[in-house]
């Protein structure tokens, strides 16, 4: 059964402090990051790969997986298939499995409150501040939570230095470097992983973004727990959400959802609905049509759902995640330049801090944008942040 009722649950109320520290991010001294690096790996690492990932994050992993455009399916299939040897996380090593689930369990054996995945398939460089701000609202609002960071450049030497102020402050977070075929073993997905593999399925142009559809599915049914996009800026607890996927929209005439989306996804370890999404994901792929195996997918699938127990998620309101719809986003980045723009952005702010439990900043759209001082983002980023120098959100 599928529950939209069009409310939000009710969220516990937290004080928020605002706190004015005028604090640069640092790398920190190499010395101390060898340290931080060579504890996170222990026992569970090999020499050989612990040399690998020293040199991941440099700029030789720009082109990793770079998707190729305006070419045939035939010719992208066969820059995927020349590409495949350098991936390294596409293929099956027992010990490599045993390793990456090991690190996991203990991982969340400490005493998480709150076990939280994001995942970035792109250079360590491309990460900015932005996305630092995502990992520090989820902290705000999770002191206590751990947050395992699914990516093939941040397990590295250069992506601990990006983590470091994080976890010189105590902060749970763990990047990781992922091993598909353990995380899509005995699910519809493994048919689709081998035929990537062999060369009968088109990769597509937004291979990327399809794997972090991929992954945020498989983590989640292996082990449950709350999927966030790095472009999600947390604004309260969510632990209190069970197998919840939050409306995009809401169809003004019937009041029910007409779009899902992904960037949140909160559900139980083994819930038969994320099953039902990695099959869909795997026998209707389509690389090419941007997102058809993300938020179309979700909204196919619970489209269909059949009215059954096991069934049940639970949809919250666009309020939840998605007040502010992609094609407004822009707004809440400028400055007010007068005083009816002021009360504007007095009322968005009011409505986000005591509606929603998070803001989707659409980076697609928002990306290059910069916060100015003032907007209604630079207020929520006061509001929300752990190292809260004055830093353009860019």
């Amino acid at each position: 059964m599928v529950e939209f009722s069009g409310k939000l649950p009710k969220a516990s109320a937290s004080t928020i402090t605002i706190a004015a520290l005028f604090i640069t991010i640092c790398a920190g001294s190499i010395m101390s990051n060898v340290s931080i690096y060579s504890s996170a790996f222990s026992a569970h690492t090999r020499l050989g790969e612990f040399i690998r990932r020293l040199n991941l994050g440099t700029e030789d992993d720009e082109n990793l997986i770079i998707p190729v455009f305006k070419v045939t399916e035939a010719e992208r299939i066969e820059w995927f298939m020349k590409k495949l040897p350098r991936l390294g996380f596409l293929e099956a090593d027992t010990v490599a499995a045993e390793r990456f689930h090991a690190r996991i369990l203990e991982f969340f054996g400490e005493g998480c409150r709150g076990k939280f995945y994001m995942t970035w398939f792109s250079p360590v460089k491309y990460f900015r501040r932005r996305d630092f701000w995502a990992m520090e609202s989820l902290f705000k609002a999770h002191p206590d939570g751990c947050l395992l960071l699914i990516s093939n450049t941040m397990d590295s030497m250069r992506g601990y230095r990006v983590l470091n102020p994080l976890i010189q402050r105590g902060y749970k977070v763990l990047p990781i470097f992922p091993n598909l075929p353990f995380l899509v073993e005995n699910t519809p997905a493994e048919t689709w992983l081998e035929m990537m593999k062999n060369g009968t399925k088109d990769p597509g142009v937004h291979f990327l973004m399809n794997l972090s559809n991929l992954i945020r599915l498989a983590v989640l049914y292996k082990y449950g727990g709350i999927y966030l996009d790095t472009d999600v800026v947390l604004l309260k607890d969510v632990t209190g959400l069970r197998n919840t996927v939050g409306a995009q929209s809401v169809d003004p005439k019937t009041r029910k959802w007409s779009r899902l989306n992904g960037a949140v996804m909160i559900f139980d370890k083994g819930h038969p609905v994320l099953l039902k999404f990695l099959q869909e994901f795997a026998l209707t792929y389509n690389g090419n049509k941007w997102g058809h195996n993300g938020p179309y997918m979700v909204s196919r699938v619970v489209a269909r759902l059949e009215v059954r127990p096991d069934h049940e998620i639970n949809i919250v309101p666009p309020e939840a995640f998605y007040l502010v719809y992609w094609t407004r986003i822009e707004r809440l980045f400028a400055r007010p330049e007068n005083g009816t723009e002021r009360r504007w952005a007095e009322e968005v702010m009011g409505q986000l801090e005591r509606l929603s439990y998070g803001i989707h900043l659409w980076n697609k759209k928002s990306g290059m944008l910069r916060v100015e001082e003032g907007s209604v983002i630079s207020g929520l980023f006061y509001n929300h942040c752990i190292i809260c120098g004055k830093s353009q959100l860019v």
